[in-house]
């Protein structure tokens, strides 16, 4: 099964990827994650990655095709894959069917003013990885899991967040129509509990 997951940023994406990736054996591809540990090696191109994305811009389609196509290339691919954060433009979906086709393209709908609520308010935690939200946990900055220190993603800040939503409605949103017309999107309602939404999907799935 190829799957993609669409919806604005603080859309549920990652959240989802992970429980689908975790029930149907799949490889969770999320260029986000694969940009900042290229951003985290310090290198030239990490670098320029880290500008482009502080700025709360895209990074260039070329530059994009290529870390996905190297990814999808990969052994554990074979039977499918999650993609999260992928395509973000027409012209990289377009490459992406000459890639590696997607089954079903699952948009996750949530209204953008509660997005920005949602994203300035996330945490994450720098030793275990995990993901939280001051809705829950308070205004802390410790880790509740593991005592690890909880951080904000350096693109989570409020001006940046306004921009990426921007974005998204000039660049990313068109793709609903996009994969609306080839008749493989499928509309979830991201507005509602978390586990509420992983049962829809697997409704939507089965």
């Amino acid at each position: 099964m190829k799957l993609i997951l669409l919806g604005a940023p603080g859309s549920g994406k990652g959240t989802q990827a992970t429980k689908i990736c975790e029930k149907y054996n799949l490889p969770h591809i999320s260029t986000g994650d694969i940009f900042r540990e290229i951003i985290k090696s310090g290198s030239e191109l990490g670098n320029k990655i880290k500008a482009i994305i502080d700025a709360g811009n895209l990074c260039p389609d070329e530059l994009t095709m290529q870390i996905v196509k190297d990814r999808l290339s990969k052994a554990d691919c074979a039977n499918g894959y999650v993609l999260d954060g992928f395509p973000r433009t027409i012209v990289q979906a377009k490459a992406l069917q000459e890639i590696s086709a997607p089954d079903i393209v699952l948009n996750l709908d949530v209204d953008l003013e509660k997005i920005e609520r949602r994203i300035t308010g996330r945490r994450s935690c720098t030793k275990c990885a995990k993901s939280f939200h001051i809705d829950f946990i308070g205004n802390v900055m410790t880790c509740p899991v593991c005592g690890g220190e909880l951080t904000v993603r350096a693109d989570d800040n409020p001006t940046s967040v306004k921009e990426r939503l921007n974005v998204y409605k000039n660049q990313t949103e068109p793709l609903i129509n996009y994969y609306g017309e080839m008749g493989s999107l499928v509309t979830v309602d991201g507005d509602k509990d978390i586990d509420k939404v992983f049962s829809n999907i697997v409704e939507i799935l089965k």
